[in-house]
């Protein structure tokens, strides 16, 4: 026996040897474009997202992401398509199956020579971090820093919702095999919490029940059909809430939901973002009436990060708005054609660098049509450094459902934005996040108020607390029922910012909230 152990690895040796040399990658029977690197990059590049200009990027970052760019044409390094690209488990076998990552090249190696080329000969050595021009305000006049003694400490925020009728703010905490659902009371004390088999992310409450999104096992990408809408129902006498039943199973890495009426039957139908990872969907999905949702594509690709339910054309049918990221960024109208159907309308495209995060529907102008505000600045990826064109902006509606850029506020990082009249003067201000700011230079604008001073005028302010915690989520609401708008962030630091000297990460592991509370007290 132990002399055939050394001849049976001998022949696996060869087998596997001989299926590595059929599997190798060639790129010899691929004919020669006359085509330039500028125009190979257009021509490839851009069947994914929008052309991305080398200047954007210094050479160390094209460095980085180009063999990425690579390996979505078949082109690897030692001439294999390394497994190290695929998740292990079912995560994997999804992006294998969808053939993200070809096992052959699409193109010939000169050609590819040619795109590498291009990028590195015209990308700048190094890109300076942009710079304020003016010092943000610190101190927020009718806002009053509030700080609960409860935490779940380190804290991994993933979800926050201020409840109605002075009820006080549900937030989720999202640890891996330790997911949890606190409610506070109005003076952020602990109610209760309860443990979740998977991580919170979205939270929509109705008179009798609740709905929960759920991600998964932690928030962190994947392919994996782990995410799921869950059904609560109040338990009985006893405080929170017990899952009734799952309303929809099996969605990929879901981080948003719209409800609304779209097929005009008198029951809420749902529209799930389900934004994966390499891939993903946009689906909405139809209420029977019974408890149930049938399922229908409206977008199959990943990075469906918001959706936002309105009637855009004022013909009784209610569309849809959504914020794709993942690549093909940009914002889509679905209009409602009825019997169940929709029409994809292209509303704004933006570049893959933009990390686009939130938007939001306002009517900035007062002219009775919403433009659009959009945020973008997520920064975790290939290329994490401080980007000019990060920010929020506003785009104006032509009241024909065509936007332009007419705002630009530069915010390092921005993950989201909410539109509010918050000091009840008849203008909407805006109220920010960031969890990618410049914390050596800037901590203050890891939160930005934007008091509105009228023609897209506004004053930027933080608070001196602001570095307390990484914010990732937000919500506005009346918390304290006093008729003005309230705002709680939530904290995830999970992430320490790369090249930290600020000493804030340590604070934030040993003592940073979980949720902190900004009262208005204009009123």
């Amino acid at each position: 026996m132990r002399r055939l152990i050394p001849f049976c690895i001998l022949l696996l040796l060869i087998s596997c040897t001989a299926k590595r040399q059929s599997d190798k990658v060639e790129f010899d029977d691929i004919p020669v474009s006359r085509l330039s690197g500028k125009e190979l990059s257009i021509a490839h590049c851009s069947r994914c997202h929008a052309f991305v200009s080398p200047e954007l990027l210094a050479k160390t970052n094209w460095r980085d992401v180009l063999p990425a760019m690579g390996h979505r044409m078949g082109i690897y390094s030692n001439g294999y398509r390394p497994d190290s690209l695929f998740d292990p488990g079912l995560s994997g076998s999804i992006v294998r199956d969808a053939n993200i990552f070809p096992e052959r090249p699409i193109l010939a190696k000169a050609d590819w020579r040619k795109i590498e080329q291009y990028y590195l000969e015209n990308a700048p050595d190094t890109i300076l971090p942009p710079l304020r021009k003016s010092k943000i305000r610190v101190g927020l006049k009718h806002f009053k820093y509030r700080e609960p003694s409860f935490s779940h400490r380190p804290s991994l925020t993933t979800m926050v919702k201020i409840l109605p009728d002075h009820r006080g703010i549900v937030f989720s905490d999202g640890k891996s095999r330790r997911n949890i659902l606190t409610f506070l009371t109005p003076d952020l004390l602990e109610n209760y919490s309860m443990r979740l088999e998977s991580t919170p992310v979205h939270f929509y409450e109705k008179p009798n029940e609740l709905y929960l999104t759920t991600v998964g096992k932690g928030v962190f990408p994947t392919d994996a059909p782990n995410g799921a809408l869950q059904r609560l129902v109040k338990n009985g006498s006893e405080s929170g809430y017990k899952l009734e039943s799952i309303a929809i199973p099996d969605l990929r890495r879901p981080v948003f939901m719209a409800y609304g009426d779209l097929n005009q039957d008198g029951t809420e139908d749902v529209v799930a973002c389900e934004f994966g990872n390499q891939t993903g969907q946009l689906a909405w999905y139809v209420n029977n009436g019974k408890g149930g949702y049938e399922k229908r594509i409206l977008r199959e690709k990943p990075g469906a990060i918001t959706a936002i339910i309105k009637d855009a054309n004022n013909d009784g049918l209610m569309d849809i708005y959504v914020l794709m990221a993942q690549g093909d960024e940009g914002v889509f109208l679905y209009e409602n054609q009825g019997s169940g159907k929709f029409l994809e309308k292209r509303l704004l495209t933006f570049l893959p660098l933009n990390g686009s995060q939130h938007i939001e529907l306002a009517d900035f102008n007062k002219d009775g049509f919403d433009d659009i505000v959009y945020v973008c600045g997520d920064n975790a990826d290939k290329t994490p450094i401080l980007k000019n064109y990060h920010g929020i902006y506003i785009f104006l509606n032509d009241r024909k459902s065509n936007f332009k850029q007419s705002y630009f506020y530069q915010l390092n990082g921005a993950y989201k934005a909410m539109v509010r009249d918050y000091d009840l003067d008849g203008d909407l201000d805006i109220a920010a996040i960031s969890f990618f700011p410049d914390y050596l230079r800037y901590p203050e604008e890891s939160f930005i108020y934007l008091n509105n001073k009228g023609n897209l005028k506004f004053d930027d302010y933080s608070f001196p607390e602001a570095s307390r915690g990484r914010w990732v989520v937000m919500d506005a609401g009346d918390m304290d029922a006093d008729g003005d708008i309230d705002l709680v962030l939530g904290s995830f630091v999970y992430f320490i910012p790369e090249g930290d000297t600020t000493g804030l990460g340590k604070k934030w592991l040993s003592t940073g909230p979980s949720v902190i509370v900004l009262e208005n007290t204009i009123r």
